[in-house]
């Protein structure tokens, strides 16, 4: 098997070193909808031109009305901030708490902006089976001003329990203490109410992330948003933006893709369909551990009798990415998350495991 040790980290990163150009690659490290861009945006891509020539609003007043009508969730448009992808409010919202509370392993993004901008960092880890350990989040709250925790949560798809995080969150509004919930995958939660935008409008301790990179499958728009009742706190964050940050394609996506429902609703039933199918298949794989409940579009295994390392050069060398999860941490290198695509896609990377498992029995 071929090392390729420092390539791909992050899932989707299919430019490093340029080790790969030229070569068709199926990529299961990146969690992109497998439906691919709405046609409702494709479809508008003239208008964008056509507004090329023109600053955009500067407030971006009917974008945010789209989004408001959107979440259907009593949010006004001043209770919106718009980012360049997601990246960019978790990096501004994060880089307001001295001393976050992040909730691992999940994205090291949480990470990697809290070492550059806080005083300190409190970690809380999963329990074993990767549902959120509540106790020990409040505990750890005490001495924090702040947590970060995914809805759902990547690398492993779980959800939070609404009922079980009443708690936190009426003593994070009681303490003035921020709860920032990344939701860039919750779309593609088979419930819609396990969302807390719907709290927004009560508490103002919340802080909900979204992104149209992973749902509507548009990483290379750059688009994202924030949402609170603390307009104070979005006015705080809107300031460390540079002007325009937000292009007129973004603009025109916002006002399309927001409204295509039969996207939404294709995307959703199709999702879930793959998801079950896919999971009932991977229980089959002996060199397969643990698989962990998803609410997401990807999946989270844990391997035996083979390193992450060696299944994703096994993989790759049969032209199909997966994701190695050694540098999220409080994982090793026995973890492996895969994305939930077609099921052309799907059966084709099953059958490479399936090519996998009979080498794992001949070499014993």
């Amino acid at each position: 098997m071929n090392d390729h040790k420092s390539f791909l980290e992050h899932g989707g990163d299919i430019y490093t070193e340029g080790k790969f150009k030229g070569i068709e690659l199926i990529d299961f490290s990146s969690n992109i909808n497998f439906l691919g861009v709405p046609k409702s945006f494709t479809n508008n891509v003239h208008k964008a031109l056509e507004d090329i020539i023109c600053y955009p609003d500067l407030k971006y007043r009917e974008a945010k009305l789209h989004i408001s009508e959107y979440l259907k969730a009593g949010i006004r448009e001043e209770n919106i901030i718009l980012g360049n992808g997601a990246a960019e409010i978790i990096n501004l919202s994060i880089r307001a708490l001295k001393k976050p509370c992040i909730v691992v392993p999940s994205f090291s993004e949480y990470e990697t902006t809290a070492k550059a901008y806080s005083k300190e960092i409190v970690f809380s880890y999963l329990n074993e089976d990767f549902s959120y350990n509540y106790n020990d989040i409040m505990e750890r709250l005490k001495g924090c001003d702040g947590l970060v925790i995914g809805n759902p949560n990547n690398p492993n798809g779980g959800i939070i329990n609404k009922e079980s995080f009443e708690k936190i969150i009426y003593y994070c509004e009681e303490h003035k203490k921020k709860i920032i919930i990344d939701e860039a995958f919750i779309e593609f939660v088979e419930d819609e109410n396990q969302s807390f935008v719907d709290k927004c409008s009560s508490f103002k301790c919340l802080f909900i992330i979204r992104a149209f990179t992973k749902f509507f499958a548009m990483p290379g728009i750059r688009l994202g948003y924030g949402v609170s009742l603390d307009i104070d706190f979005i006015e705080s964050l809107s300031k460390l933006q540079i002007p325009w940050n937000i292009n007129t394609f973004a603009e025109i996506a916002i006002k399309s893709v927001l409204k295509d429902q039969e996207y939404i609703n294709a995307s959703k039933d199709k999702h879930n369909i793959e998801r079950q199918y896919f999971i009932e298949e991977l229980k089959r794989f002996n060199f397969i551990d643990e698989i962990y409940e998803t609410h997401a579009n990807f999946q989270l295994l844990r391997s035996i009798n083979i390193t992450g390392e060696d299944m994703f050069n096994f993989c790759l060398s049969r032209g199909v990415l997966i994701r190695r999860c050694r540098n999220f941490r409080g994982l090793d290198d026995r973890f492996i998350r895969l994305a939930i695509k077609s099921r052309e896609d799907n059966q084709k990377l099953l059958n490479i495991f399936k090519e996998l498992e009979m080498q794992l029995i001949g070499g014993k």
